[in-house]
């Protein structure tokens, strides 16, 4: 009896002993050579977390974790810094803002995996070198070099010692995801790179792409490799959709996304299309309540619901958001209500947007089309104040006609706000009383443009 009390004390001591459970992560360091105003954000990959990071005159900072993310950055707006974080992990980060890659170290609780995946990320672009020459391959020669870039970076993790047994299993699994993914970029890169629109890879080049499960919660929340198939893979299925149904792809990708059986990805895919595509689709609340019967996440529904009451004040008949005194490049300073009177046809683009220039052809033929016509068009820049002067140049050099702007804040303009615009080209109709004909109105390349004009007796 004495010895059984002896053994029930000592398991009840060692009971007390143990380290409690803890659900949070922390992460400290410092940042040397940090200009004071430079605002460093902690976020994650999804964009779910995007907070300030509190920076101290000497370039220190803590911070506590407590959300369920695996993945965040530590960002300067030019560098991003990587980290893994799992609850019980104490980091500690030292970096020189001047040269993040040379000078990183990450020491503490759960180091090992994040000079892990320092290494592991040095080592892909590396090993996958130009994406122009890469991608501009021929396929057996692509397929080669992913075959080589497998075998390393599986070499790598062999090579790693004290990796835990839980992160090693779906670690594994990420750089066959990784593999995957250069596989599933190819053929539209290498469409785009050659110029060759017609090409296509072989039945025998995808076929790994065939046996992949699409519905691992928790590959999904690990790998962005893993979620950026996920995705593709729903996309891909939703053209079908749309092409069979004859419905919007905004819709079919809504509906094709509500066969998922896991709801934790369903919330994830249904509210990042929503929170990008929500303003693009030409009818919102058609969008909104398909999207609702999919996701039953509260936090994501009060962002896409706060974006769908905003659009319902950019339904046809509306009073157009307004701007006033944009510089005009042929000189003064231009106002929305300058153009009462007339149509106006707006297209909100900015000098590095790549298909915002692929419709300037097209859109000069509108022009020349309609110029003696009651509408007015009008291009706005929403180029950041510094490429004023390039704004100004490559509307010389690509002899932009119409009513040339300049908006006063580029992302930040309250235009593009009011407008919930978070993708360019956009394209805008309003009617000579100052009301919304179309918030989302076809572009210049879309015969759909012309056939609205008609409509409107323009």
């Amino acid at each position: 009896m004495k010895k059984l009390l002896i053994l029930s004390t000592a398991v009840a001591m060692m009971a007390c002993k143990e380290t409690p459970q803890v659900d949070y992560a922390l992460i400290g360091g410092t940042i040397k050579n940090l200009n004071p105003t430079t605002k460093i954000t902690l976020n994650t990959p999804d964009g779910t977390v995007k907070e300030d990071l509190p920076i101290a005159e000497n370039g220190s900072f803590t911070d506590t974790l407590n959300t369920d993310k695996n993945l965040y950055a530590i960002y300067d707006g030019k560098t991003p810094v990587f980290l893994y974080v799992e609850p019980g992990f104490n980091l500690n980060v030292n970096y020189d803002i001047n040269d993040v890659q040379n000078s990183l170290t990450i020491t503490g609780k759960g180091a090992e995996i994040n000079n892990y995946l320092v290494a592991k990320r040095k080592l892909e672009s590396e090993l996958f070198g130009n994406p122009r020459e890469t991608y501009t391959l021929n396929e057996a020669d692509y397929k080669a070099k992913l075959s080589k870039i497998k075998e390393e970076l599986t070499t790598l993790f062999n090579d790693t010692q004290d990796l835990p047994d839980n992160f090693k299993a779906k670690e594994l699994r990420n750089i066959h995801y990784f593999y995957l993914n250069l596989h599933n970029n190819y053929e539209n890169a290498h469409r785009a790179l050659t110029q060759n629109p017609t090409f296509s890879v072989s039945d025998d080049f995808s076929k790994e792409l065939k046996d992949v499960d699409y519905s691992s919660a928790e590959d999904f929340k690990y790998s962005t490799y893993y979620k950026n198939l996920v995705s593709s893979h729903y996309s891909t299925l939703a053209n079908e959709v749309s092409t069979k149904d004859s419905i919007d792809y905004d819709i079919a990708y809504l509906k094709t996304v509500s066969t998922i059986p896991n709801q934790d990805i369903k919330n994830t895919l249904v509210f990042d299309f929503a929170n990008n595509n929500i303003g693009r689709s030409k009818d919102v609340d058609a969008f909104y309540k398909l999207y609702l019967e999919n996701s039953n996440n509260d936090e994501n529904n009060a962002i896409i619901a706060e974006k769908h009451d905003k659009l319902m004040a950019l339904a046809e008949g509306k009073p157009s958001p307004s701007f006033s005194d944009y510089v005009n490049y042929e000189g003064g300073k231009t106002s929305l209500a300058d153009l009462k009177g007339k149509y106006v046809y707006i297209d909100v683009w900015a000098t590095w947007c790549g298909p915002c220039k692929r419709e300037i052809p097209f859109l000069k033929e509108v022009e020349e089309k309609f110029h003696d016509k009651n509408i007015e068009f009008v291009s706005i820049s929403i180029d950041q104040q510094k490429d004023f002067e390039k704004w100004k140049a490559m509307v010389a050099e690509k002899e932009l006609k119409g009513v040339q702007l300049f908006a006063d804040n580029d992302w930040k303009s309250s235009f593009v706000q009011d407008y919930q615009i978070n993708g360019i080209p956009r394209f805008i109709l309003i009617d000579p009383n100052g009301n919304i004909v179309n918030s989302n109105a076809p572009r210049p390349s879309s015969p759909a443009l012309t056939e609205l004009f008609t409509s409107l007796n323009i």
